[in-house]
């Protein structure tokens, strides 16, 4: 069997459409199957359509959280849930084709244990695609393991891909992709073409997404840590440098610039000096101050979701 994990936040112009691409897609699967819509804290209809759904159709089973509590933790909570022995993740907003899913389910076939959608292209604006472009460069470059480039949540993992993560991964700050990543395993990339949203409005903020490419960042890298070395060494050495060259000027007398050294006191360029170390001293508090947080909700052992209620229809 497997399941396709969904999660689902104020979807309503998409669900109807949603279950029809993937009950007319199941098909072509050749497996039974389950469909696990995750929702996270809905505010329209979207979960009384999905009681409906669930209420006339066995393969639908609602997970409901207490709460909104975010992509990446709905994602979580439906991949517990779940109980096939491969678990599909896609979102909502049908950017992720159910009619390319078999292509996935091949490779899972063949022996791989993740296999990741890779996209070639995304009908999205030019600045938005140029920031996700520069993400995965970043993440890539800094990254202690090796995340593959233009590579989202949209994957089959097989069960025991997905038992590492439930079981043996049990950090509060999830970002799945990377998570994925770090599982290892046989894994392969599929390329598909990224969908424009069918209806409804975006909802992956800008902020959202800063937050999420902060945690895929700070998770999955200490780069950040090491950069306040490597800016110390930055300032340092040409200070260093810069202070012998003014010694040497108040001592031996020569003029710079066409100036003696009583005409030289250095006013201006002590306080361009001072305003750009405590620029350098407040970016480093925030890199530590990063790290600092994120050791507190880990230490804290909140549960990164509530489930409310499972909704599925009793055989």
């Amino acid at each position: 069997m497997i399941s396709i994990v969904i999660p689902i936040y104020n979807e309503e112009e998409n669900l109807d459409n949603l279950y029809n691409r993937l009950t007319a897609a199941a098909p072509s699967w050749n497996e039974d199957y389950e469909i696990v819509l995750v929702d996270d804290g809905s505010r329209d209809k979207s979960l009384t359509m999905m009681r409906v759904m669930a209420a006339k159709d066995s393969h639908v089973k609602v997970v409901k959280l207490s709460r909104n509590f975010g992509h990446q933790p709905a994602i979580s909570a439906g991949i517990k849930v779940a109980k096939g022995d491969a678990i599909i993740i896609m979102d909502g907003d049908l950017q992720d084709p159910p009619e390319e899913l078999y292509r996935f389910l091949d490779k899972w076939r063949e022996g791989y244990e993740v296999v990741y959608a890779v996209r070639t292209k995304r009908k999205e604006g030019f600045f938005k695609k140029l920031a996700y472009s520069s993400f995965y460069r970043l993440l890539a470059w800094v990254s202690d393991i090796e995340i593959p480039l233009d590579s989202g949540d949209f994957c089959v993992m097989d069960r025991k891909v997905v038992n590492v993560l439930v079981e043996e991964m049990p950090e509060q700050i999830r970002f799945v992709r990377g998570m994925r990543a770090y599982a290892g395993f046989k894994q392969v990339g599929v390329t598909y073409e990224r969908a424009e949203r069918a209806a409804g409005e975006v909802k992956y903020t800008f902020k959202k997404l800063m937050k999420l490419a902060l945690d895929g960042l700070f998770g999955f890298s200490s780069f950040p840590l090491r950069l306040a070395t490597y800016m110390g060494f930055f300032i340092s050495i040409p200070s260093f440098l810069v202070g012998i060259f003014f010694i040497l000027h108040r001592i031996i007398g020569f003029k710079v610039f066409g100036h003696s050294p009583e005409e030289t006191p250095g006013t201006a360029t002590l306080a361009v000096g001072m305003y750009f170390l405590s620029g350098v001293i407040l970016i480093i508090l925030g890199i530590l101050g990063e790290y600092i947080g994120r050791i507190y909700i880990e230490v804290k052992r909140r549960p990164f979701f509530v489930i409310d209620e499972v909704i599925e229809k009793k055989s």
